[in-house]
């Protein structure tokens, strides 16, 4: 069985209006009609991966961010956008690996982190059942302590946006909001969870073995980094 295509584009560290930029060049392209985009649709999409160049906070359709919420926030520093993602607000920053997937439909599994290279005792989503617990428990997590975030956007049978985890990220910066939320949680890293540094560039193969594997594709490499 042929297996479907997917575009991998590794932008390497850039700021994070990049990724959206070229998310938004892969939704108009994806959602053309049938037989008019140049090149004709033979991928299944795009897989785009980068690492956040500098600190950004970003809240999703439900906001999450009040105007004056936003304005302490980048007097740290950060910048604050908001985007088309579905929950609240977020950080993203560098030591994140940032994975947005633009597929030519809906009908993927959901997005699920790599973790089992790294030996980390990882707890089921909370966003799938079963149970079905209570919204809006979606992302990846450790306990009580989120080590991925997941925000998607459907359209037009298209979806976009992706996840967020936590390889090596300064998580400091979560404090200065309530992440996706959601009140008495916490965040973690792969870093912290396993006592050793690792970085967006260690954890990036096992990801993409992981992301073949789960998705049943494989990835036409289009590196952008330099």
């Amino acid at each position: 069985m042929l297996l479907p295509a997917v575009r991998l584009v590794r932008l390497g560290r850039v700021p994070y209006s990049e990724l959206l930029a070229l998310q938004e060049r892969w939704l108009r392209r994806l959602q053309a009609e049938p037989g008019t985009e140049d090149p004709p649709r033979t991928e299944a999409g795009a897989l785009l991966l980068c690492e956040p160049a500098g600190p950004v906070y970003t809240a999703g359709l439900r906001g999450g961010l009040t105007p004056e919420e936003a304005a302490r926030l980048r007097a740290l520093g950060a910048e604050v956008r908001a985007t088309g993602r579905g929950g609240l607000a977020t950080f993203h920053g560098p030591g994140q690996l940032l994975c947005h997937l633009c597929p030519g439909a809906c009908a993927w599994h959901p997005l699920w982190p790599p973790f089992k290279p790294f030996a980390v005792p990882c707890a089921p989503s909370k966003a799938f059942p079963p149970p079905p617990p209570a919204p809006p428990y979606t992302g990846v997590w450790l306990g009580e302590r989120k080590i991925c975030a997941i925000g998607v956007r459907c359209g037009r049978h298209i979806t976009s946006h992706g996840l967020a985890l936590n390889c090596c990220t300064d998580l400091t910066w979560f404090e200065h909001i309530v992440p996706c939320g959601l009140v008495g949680t916490g965040v973690t890293s792969l870093s912290q969870e396993l006592q050793r540094h690792l970085t967006v560039d260690e954890v990036t193969p096992p990801f993409l073995e992981a992301f073949k594997e789960t998705y049943k594709c494989t990835l036409i490499s289009e590196d952008t980094s330099n």
